[in-house]
């Protein structure tokens, strides 16, 4: 038998007890996949075409709106080309789960400001010129079986119409896709227009702005300009690239990556416990074999790395099988969650990561059985027969 034949053999001697810790060592490694996936979402920020737009918000709370009225002055700043703006709708189709983000927008102002997105040129000047009209992302709209010229209902939670109805309806007019190679855009999109003059409150508000500069390398400068515009006025702003717009907006949330880090903290440790326990259990029923093998010849040396191998062996299938099946998680989950996170993909780098990890904690649970294997003797052993 080879030696890796005898460490296999070894590990699943009691293969029901294996199996139970290696079930618990892929949960782990499932949950570190996952919210590596949440906290590199969160982190990394937006993956966007361009890197000449930045994003003015209000300075204390994303919750609070900002006038109309600044958009003007924003174009007017050194440094600007072009404004838009956008505000959070909220709300939900039919169901409370059927929700995706929705966005009153000026129509060609917001698709001229995101030239990454691409639209008909007819169903652009249906958009613009419809009252009620919206666009969807084409993978949207196949996800609910929308075509253009439908009518979508859609039940608000924050913002209820002038007459008292919570009841939206937009009249399909067209679809958009996001870059090729590229996570598809999930974003609905309709008129602000028709928001502003329908909405029970909120009337010539916004929720955020967003701002094309000239000149990319001059970024920083001009969201400092843009801010010390409104630095003294009842609605300050705060500017920032888009990606970091995105981490401001999780913050409002609390520290993700330190949620996150805890609890796999927490569930690494006791894996640890869990796995410790087994492997200390193991060893103690097979002092007597252990003994056996260094009268045929093992030295301590290969007794105590044999005992090791069996740890890391453990905690290296155990950690494939979690982040393989992680990985299909990520996949089925990513539709949904990225509507929140942003992109949501499990990387190569969490991949070595989890690798590495599996090989430490391996480590770590087998060094004492693996020692005290090392300082084991054979007379002693055999005693204990």
């Amino acid at each position: 038998m080879s030696w890796f034949g005898l460490v296999w053999s070894n590990l699943f001697r009691h293969r029901v007890r294996t199996g139970l810790t290696l079930l618990s060592v892929l949960v782990a490694f499932l949950l570190f996949a996952l919210l590596r996936n949440v906290i590199e979402s969160f982190s990394g920020g937006l993956e966007v075409a361009g890197v000449d737009r930045l994003v003015t918000s209000p300075k204390y709370s994303i919750i609070d709106p900002l006038p109309l009225a600044h958009l003007n002055q924003i174009a007017a700043v050194d440094g600007v080309a072009a404004v838009t703006h956008a505000n959070w709708f909220g709300g939900y189709y039919q169901e409370n789960s059927n929700f995706f983000p929705k966005y009153p927008v000026e129509p060609r102002e917001w698709f001229s400001m995101y030239p990454e997105y691409r639209i008909a040129p007819e169903q652009l000047e249906a958009f613009a010129n419809t009252r009620t009209g919206a666009v969807v992302p084409a993978s949207l709209a196949e996800e609910y079986g929308w075509s253009v010229g439908d009518r979508i209902p859609i039940t608000a939670d924050i913002y209820p119409r002038r007459d008292g109805s919570r009841l939206w309806e937009f009249d399909l007019v067209g679809t958009y896709t996001g870059p090729p190679g590229e996570s598809e855009p999930v974003t609905f999109l309709f008129q602000y227009d028709y928001f502003d003059e329908a909405a029970q409150f909120g009337s010539g508000t916004v929720g955020w702005f967003v701002v094309r500069v000239v000149d990319p390398d001059a970024a920083a400068e001009v969201a400092s300009r843009i801010d010390a515009a409104f630095e003294n006025s009842l609605n300050p702003t705060r500017t920032s690239t888009e990606a970091e717009y995105q981490r401001q907006f999780a913050s409002q949330i609390g520290d993700i990556g330190l949620m996150m880090s805890g609890i796999l903290g927490a569930v690494f440790f006791t894996i640890l416990l869990l796995t410790g326990n087994t492997m200390a259990q193991g060893l103690r029923e097979r002092i007597p074999e252990l003994a056996v093998l260094k009268t045929l010849g093992f030295s301590d040396t290969g007794v105590s790395l044999l005992v090791l191998a069996e740890a890391v062996l453990l905690f290296v299938v155990g950690g494939a099988l979690g982040l393989g099946l992680g990985a299909l998680a990520t996949v089925a989950l990513a539709p949904t969650l990225e509507t929140v996170t942003g992109v949501f993909q499990l990387s190569w780098t969490t991949v070595a990561l989890g690798f590495a990890l599996a090989g430490l904690l391996g480590l770590a649970v087998g060094a004492v059985p693996a020692l005290a294997a090392r300082r084991l003797t054979i007379v002693d052993a055999l005693r204990e027969q």
